[in-house]
């Protein structure tokens, strides 16, 4: 059976499609800021607070990067109204992926907190810092240079994750090119077209982030 490509239904399309990648950015955006303060907090207390705090955080990192996020997101908008709490699909997607990004980011940048040489530490205590300046003067400029690459990487990921939001009637990119799908029948031309832009928008911010890391803070980060 032959199949002739006619991209020329799909270009009408393709502004409808633009505002939805925007939404997407938007989404992973303010879930990556959101997962970020979280993770410095939780990456905070996992590397200077007791024992309690520890294991709270523990059990919040564990049940977040050992369950599926799409999961997550479910009980969010399926089972948080059997109690009364109702939550509107966007909410409940960018929510559930700033928790879940507030999980991983918190490993990450545990790692970053403890890289910081012992001798910098010991130099900022000789000088009266108190724990929030060490962490604020010390460790973070630290962690900010070294932590950058993989923060940038997970940003990515997450700017691609944001498809999982189309089944929850989100209208991001993934959501409008399944109503453009729905209207032309194109299946291939909707869906490469879309692939292209997802391609477009990784490789644009994997770009900007290399330079501004390598600008402001000198990361060592390959720029395409």
């Amino acid at each position: 059976m032959s199949y002739t490509l006619q991209y020329g239904q799909i270009w009408p399309y393709l502004p409808f499609l633009l505002d939805g990648a925007l939404l997407s950015l938007q989404i992973a955006f303010l879930a990556f800021c959101g997962g970020l303060f979280i993770g410095t907090l939780g990456a905070a207390g996992k590397t200077f607070g007791g024992p309690i705090v520890k294991r709270l955080i523990n059990v919040y990192v564990v049940f977040l990067t050992n369950t599926p996020q799409l999961v997550q997101i479910y009980f969010l908008y399926f089972a948080l109204p059997d109690v009364g709490i109702l939550l509107s699909s966007y909410v409940a997607v960018l929510i559930g992926m700033t928790l879940n990004a507030g999980a991983y980011l918190t490993e990450i940048q545990r790692a970053g907190f403890e890289s910081v040489r012992q001798t910098e530490m010991e130099a900022a205590e000789t000088l009266g810092f108190s724990r929030a300046q060490q962490i604020r003067y010390v460790i973070m400029p630290h962690v900010a240079r070294v932590l950058f690459p993989p923060l940038s990487n997970h940003y990515i990921l997450m700017t691609l994750g944001t498809s999982m939001a189309a089944i929850f009637g989100v209208e991001e990119l993934t959501g409008r090119a399944f109503n453009v799908n729905a209207e032309t029948f194109r299946s291939i031309e909707v869906f490469s077209v879309t692939a292209l832009m997802y391609i477009v928008i990784t490789v644009a911010a994997t770009a900007i982030l290399a330079v501004i890391g390598r600008v402001l803070l000198r990361a060592r980060m390959r720029i395409i």
